[in-house]
């Protein structure tokens, strides 16, 4: 097999094969992100081209925001069942299916059909649980730091795929605009085919970092029951409700908001879409080094603590925003600031999982800790639609969301050093 002589090849290199399937991740990753990501520069056009308001976009947009967070503890099952490579082309089938379905519609209940569930179920069952469960496998040593890279992929694909989509739609047609997710996706199915394997034993390996070989028999439970077993065993732990309550916050102020409403909020103060995208493009910039930096911070320091700054500066950007200038020049304060921590939060908190109860059972109690991450993306993306819809103006949302990073902010902190939950005491991990 082409992965087993790969790997043989980078051993004598002395490279470990967990960075070409860490590679892999971050590819879909990317590619999936670029298609959640693109209804921020499509909803302006599909009410002017259907008559929709905007209300009504963003209940489509809701229900995929909560499908690609209800699937996240599913998804851990499914993938520990059926393996990485068959749900990840299963999911890039559903997502480009959805998005050349949309190409025909013309009714509002297609888009939530098409965009709702088809492309929720889709990008839900590659969301950040597919980097938690292969940071997890695959490394011990660097773990942090890899999934930090892992995770920055979904500000890339913002970062690749929206500037472009925002002038394809103003040059060409917002139907246009789809083509370069499609072609992605079609490149990184064709890697996770030849590249993407389960574990480290499949090419012969341990996991990077450990020297002792644990890998883990096929779990004997349906992907339903183990889902459901895992939020059992992590209901029983106030840590994982204060996580729980921390990334639902998360998901208010990123996903649901700022990535849904931006380019129309931009628009109500003046500012042309491509510069608006331009704009996000210049947040997923910055959040690619603030990820990095804070896998790499992750594995160092007390992750309670980073999560508090992370969203005490979340929160003061929020805030800030409505005050600032919709210039490409007066946004770089506010994209600076929140890019750096856009989603800097997501490896403090899955250490905090892994670290509390277990490695094996990262992923799963991660996808629940990632559902009411969407959640929150959903409350807000319809949440902000419905204020600008009956008010005319987004402020409201952006004010409120910014006043619960900073309750976020302090949930963090009240995490208990050596809490239990059954498992290893909360404290950061060495990777």
């Amino acid at each position: 097999m082409l992965a087993s002589l790969v790997a043989k090849r980078l051993a004598r290199a002395n490279i470990h094969y967990g960075w070409v399937v860490a590679a892999v991740a971050f590819l879909t990753m990317l590619a999936t992100s670029g298609a959640v990501g693109l209804p921020g520069a499509l909803i302006l056009p599909l009410a002017k081209e259907f008559g929709w308001d905007v209300s009504g976009i963003s209940s489509a947009l809701a229900v995929r925001l909560i499908l690609f967070g209800l699937m996240g503890p599913f998804a851990a099952a499914l993938i520990e069942r059926y393996g990485v490579r068959t749900v990840v082309l299963t999911a890039v089938a559903l997502i480009a299916t959805g998005l050349l379905g949309a190409t025909v519609m013309t009714e509002l209940w297609q888009l939530v059909m098409l965009w709702g569930i088809v492309v929720g179920i889709g990008t839900g069952l590659t969301a950040l649980v597919l980097g938690a469960i292969v940071s997890s496998r695959w490394f011990t040593r660097h773990r942090g730091l890899v999934l930090g890279m892992m995770t920055a992929s979904a500000s890339t694909g913002q970062l690749v795929f929206l500037p472009l989509a925002a002038w394809l739609v103003e040059h060409v047609s917002w139907r246009t605009a789809l083509l370069p997710s499609i072609a992605g996706l079609g490149l990184v199915a064709l890697l996770v085919w030849l590249f993407m394997r389960d574990r480290p034993a499949d090419v012969g390996l341990l996991p990077f970092g450990e020297t002792e070989s644990s890998a883990p028999t096929a779990p004997a439970k349906s992907a339903i029951a183990a889902a459901l077993g895992a939020f059992r065993e992590g209901s029983r732990s106030a840590t994982f409700w204060i996580l729980a309550a921390t990334f639902f916050i998360c998901g208010l102020s990123t996903n649901g908001l700022i990535q849904t409403h931006f380019i129309p909020l931009c628009a109500d103060f003046g500012m042309p879409p491509v510069q608006a995208a331009s704009a996000l493009a210049m947040m997923g910039a910055f959040d690619i080094v603030g990820t990095i930096l804070s896998g790499w911070l992750s594995d160092r320091f007390d992750n309670r603590w980073l999560l508090f700054w992370y969203y005490g500066l979340r929160g003061l950007s929020l805030i800030y925003l409505p005050s600032s200038s919709f210039t490409i020049y007066g946004l770089s304060l506010f994209a600076l600031f929140y890019g750096l921590d856009w989603i800097a939060t997501v490896p403090p908190t899955v250490k905090l999982v892994a670290a509390s109860f277990g490695r094996e059972k990262a992923g799963l109690i991660f996808g629940w800790v990632f559902a009411a991450h969407q959640v929150g993306a959903a409350v807000a993306a319809f949440g902000a639609g419905f204020t600008r819809t009956e008010f005319s103006t987004y402020l409201p949302a952006f004010y409120t969301a910014g006043t619960a990073c900073l309750v976020a902010a302090l949930l963090a902190i009240s995490i208990r050093r050596g809490q239990r939950t059954g498992s290893p005491d909360i404290r950061p991990a060495t990777a």
